[in-house]
């Protein structure tokens, strides 16, 4: 959540073309004990249906707009108070109304760790947050918060790729043989994230969801869709993030360090690290065939057309993964064969094959 506005207050007339953000800061100021409405300043909100908003106290908090109807605020607050006290700094619900959709939580500030990463800062703050993961995966299951990421739910992800990049996004019609080859090839996807040991999922744990502060332990955000499901889940969200690229090397490097301390803490057997590293490429390779469905969606639908600019960036990591597994080989081919073509007109498209490099 980092700051949208340049920071002043909206004049009183916008906001009260605005029935929800009124009604949100004439709660704020009832929760605050205050003698009017709180001024609200506007933060840039996430791919969801909620809307963020900064208070302009001290310290600052941040109210937030979670439609009932369309999302689950009780949920939310209930993650939130399980996983703190659990050790995780998620933000610390101060109230909640969670009939109407509105909360107020701590503020953790504007500083995600996307906008502090580069070469020589990737290592240490990189063992932070991983260090935080592993905290997170030894938490313990509760039924009523975790339900199973399923393969029919792992599934339903990936279908959003032949709908919303294929179809709606690129206007192609799929023939019946393509159709086979996405479901053959989701189908060995899903057994390999069957065969991982099943942990706490985040389920969006990348460097935009994770807050830096300094001499405080990383602050976790966007967590209200967490699972059980797959260990290796997490860890490639972080490590082939949407939004930030690393050499391959590095990032095999990473996660299986990262195995073996999960190993030594008993949150998981040992593991082959060949398998481990199968595990993780083709569980990165399911995420990344959500989002290449996902940020279309987000764009036509939703209409945050930010997300297409990310794109080629999670076309490389699906080329490069699945080009590397002879089993995938049919998909990769295929999709360099046909969809790349397609791709390569689209206006926001640009070279895949450097996308998400930091400047040397």
């Amino acid at each position: 959540m980092s700051l949208r506005s340049s920071g002043e207050v909206e004049q009183r007339g916008e906001i009260d073309s605005d029935p929800r953000r009124s009604a949100l800061s004439e709660w704020v100021g009832v929760a605050l004990g205050m003698d009017a409405p709180a001024d609200l300043l506007d933060l840039a909100g996430d791919a969801g249906f909620r809307r963020y908003f900064r208070t302009q106290t001290e310290p600052s908090l941040i109210a937030v707009d979670t439609p009932p109807q369309l999302t689950n605020p009780a949920r939310f607050v209930a993650l939130a108070d399980y996983l703190r006290s659990n050790g995780i700094h998620t933000p610390m619900v101060v109230t909640a109304d969670t009939t109407e959709g509105y909360l107020l939580l701590e503020d953790l500030g504007d500083t995600q760790l996307y906008t502090v990463l580069n070469n020589d800062s990737v290592e240490g703050l990189y063992a932070e947050v991983m260090s935080e993961l592993l905290c997170l995966q030894q938490i313990p299951f509760e039924e009523q918060l975790f339900p199973a990421y399923s393969r029919e739910l792992l599934l339903k992800e990936m279908r959003i790729m032949p709908e919303w990049l294929i179809q709606e996004l690129l206007g192609y019609r799929l023939d019946e043989r393509e159709k086979k080859l996405l479901e053959q090839t989701f189908e060995l996807l899903l057994n390999s994230a069957e065969e991982q040991p099943q942990l706490l999922v985040h389920r969006d744990y990348h460097s935009r969801n994770l807050m830096i502060r300094d001499g405080e332990r990383p602050g976790i955000i966007d967590f209200q869709d967490a699972v059980w499901g797959p260990a290796t889940y997490d860890l490639v969200s972080l490590l082939r993030d949407c939004y930030i690229r690393w050499p391959r090397e590095r990032v095999e490097r990473w996660a299986l360090a990262y195995a073996a301390t999960a190993e030594a803490a008993g949150v998981m057997q040992p593991v082959d690290p060949q398998l481990y590293l199968r595990w993780f490429d083709w569980m990165g390779l399911q995420r990344h065939i959500k989002v290449l469905g996902l940020f279309p969606r987000l764009s036509l639908r939703d209409g945050k057309q930010g997300y297409l600019q990310h794109l080629p960036l999670v076309i490389r990591y699906v080329v490069e993964t699945a080009g590397r597994y002879p089993e995938l080989k049919p998909f990769a081919d295929w999709f360099d064969a046909t969809l790349l073509p397609q791709i390569e007109s689209q206006p926001w498209y640009c070279d895949y094959r450097s996308a998400g490099d930091l400047p040397k």
